[in-house]
């Protein structure tokens, strides 16, 4: 007897340990998503950043009109970075990458100084860049202005593509997740589908025999919501050493936010569940329980 109680309460314990690691993973996945929801934007914004265009300026030009130009470029409310690139630096660069001393071929450096600009992201767009473009053009100093306009609108469109798959998926996910709490929770109930059914035999009410199971039931949400939330922070914390620019901890209300969501999904996602599966077998009839 005392070996059959023990089997018992070690069957228990694995499946109150295997409901709340399924429901945690379930959260954990609906957190990442949010996270990546709550940081599209700002992902969004690194990548139009790195777009930019370079300035050639015209041979001989001065130190002093250099700097008068970069200065007024970083004044420019499109501008996010500039950085100047002198003939020799360019020649040096261009070396590397060809394998060979073109200088010595040539006789001559042919490269031009240069200012390599970094766009905000709002005017990381090709009708922003065009208006820029022939903005600068009317400066006598300045010979291109240069930039590959095919990236940039390729660039833009997969950036609304990337959104509306994301929301789509956000979609997908959610009624997978909901579908998988669901389903862990019911074959939790139905190892005490016979328990139910004798407490309802012997004449107890069925808000008394759901109480158990649905308080039972929104403790595992929460364990699960916050063993998600551990993983969640952990996960975060590694994203953020190989990849500070995306990551903020600045922001901590935003998480906040996030991860109140994240207990509440849990308590109510088990509640509706326990709620239905121990709702299930009260109308079950005692033959169709096995």
């Amino acid at each position: 007897m005392a070996s059959n109680d023990k089997h018992t309460a070690r069957r228990l314990r694995t499946n109150y340990l295997t409901t709340i690691i399924s429901i945690s993973l379930v959260l954990f996945m609906l957190g990442i998503l949010g996270l990546i929801i709550l940081n599209a934007q700002q992902i969004s914004n690194h990548v139009k950043e790195n777009i930019g265009f370079s300035i050639i300026l015209k041979d001989g030009i001065k130190d002093v009109d250099i700097n008068q130009i970069q200065k007024s470029l970083d004044a420019e409310s499109f501008v996010k970075t500039t950085h100047y690139i002198h003939p020799d630096t360019a020649a040096a660069q261009l070396q590397k990458e060809l394998g060979e001393d073109f200088i010595d071929f040539l006789g001559f450096n042919p490269l031009l100084p240069s200012i390599d600009v970094k766009l905000n992201a709002d005017y990381a767009n090709t009708d922003s860049l065009t208006v820029i473009e022939a903005s600068l053009l009317q400066n006598a100093k300045i010979k291109e202005v240069f930039y590959q306009k095919d990236l940039v609108s390729l660039i833009n469109e997969n950036v609304k593509k990337i959104s509306f798959y994301l929301l789509g998926f956000s979609g997908l996910l959610l009624i997978i997740a909901v579908a998988l709490i669901n389903n862990t929770i019911r074959l939790s109930i139905y190892s005490k589908r016979f328990v139910i059914k004798t407490m309802q035999l012997v004449g107890a009410k069925h808000s008394f025999i759901r109480r158990p199971f649905v308080l039972a039931g929104i403790g595992n949400g929460i364990a699960s919501a916050f063993l998600a939330i551990g993983l969640i922070v952990t996960f975060l914390y590694y994203l953020q050493k190989q990849m500070p620019e995306l990551i903020d901890f600045k922001n901590i209300e935003l998480y906040g936010a996030l991860f109140l969501v994240m207990v509440i999904l849990g308590i109510i996602l088990s509640w509706i569940s326990t709620n239905l599966a121990v709702r299930k077998y009260l109308r079950m009839d005692s033959g169709n329980l096995y």
